[in-house]
């Protein structure tokens, strides 16, 4: 793990394994590059596969700083924070795959005119980008409330994961207040080769499919399960790995 500076000089921390072709790899909402990526195997599976993997802790998780300053939390922070770390990493050939809230910042650094030479969308759909305010005011209730939930909601679950995860709370709640959406007609624009990867049982985000059909040049792969559990399947990392494999 090494420590670079975020795009105000944030404390990043950000692990690397394997060799080859570099792929940024970023995380989603509550988690980290660890859980993410590595604990159930797709960090190692894309490795394997003859790549250098990144991944980076976004700002407000995993081993990274949590400032509590409002001003550490501008509109597209996170997509801020990675363009800075491209820059440190002197990365001009790579590739580039989130999920979830990583999924997000993915299509955000597109929109802002990042030029990776592909791009997997995963755990996310077409409303969870155009829109998502309805998903980050949810949230917004877990980190404002964390315990009193009713056993076996959506919020529960959510609220454990962050204990799990020992996310800081107030550090969160200001970064859920930067998510920018990105317009439809940003979207049918974005002209990078992307793969659209998700959970068939996933709507947590909107609809996969009718996101893979406004991307220009997009494919779709669903895989078992929703959005908490798909990315724990070996499958994941193996739809990435594989669909890598085809020459660019």
């Amino acid at each position: 793990m090494q420590r670079l500076a975020g795009f105000d000089g944030a404390d990043l921390a950000v692990a690397e394994i394997g060799t080859g072709r570099p792929i940024i790899l970023l995380h989603g909402l509550f988690s980290s590059g660890e859980m993410n990526w590595r604990r159930y195997g797709a960090a190692a599976e894309i490795a394997g596969a003859g790549y250098r993997v990144i991944m980076p802790d976004f700002r407000a998780h995993g081993h990274s700083a949590a400032p509590h300053d409002p001003a550490a939390y501008p509109p597209d922070v996170l997509a801020l924070d990675i363009e800075a770390l491209i820059a440190q990493l002197g990365l001009t050939d790579f590739d580039i795959a989130g999920y979830s809230m990583g999924a997000r910042t993915l299509v955000r650094l597109l929109a802002r005119g990042l030029k990776p030479g592909r791009a997997i969308i995963s755990g996310m759909g077409l409303e969870g980008l155009i829109g998502g305010t309805a998903r980050a005011e949810f949230f917004k209730a877990v980190v404002a409330r964390p315990d009193g939930w009713p056993a076996g909601s959506p919020q529960a679950f959510a609220a454990a994961f962050m204990k799990q995860n020992g996310v800081d709370g107030i550090a969160v709640g200001l970064l859920l207040d930067s998510f920018v959406s990105t317009p439809i007609e940003r979207l049918r624009a974005l002209d990078t080769r992307c793969l659209v990867l998700c959970g068939r049982n996933d709507q947590d985000n909107g609809s996969a499919p009718a996101l893979a059909l406004e991307l220009p040049n997009a494919a779709l792969v669903e895989i078992d399960g929703n959005h908490m559990s798909a990315v724990t399947k070996p499958d994941f990392g193996t739809a990435i790995a594989a669909w890598l494999g085809h020459p660019l």
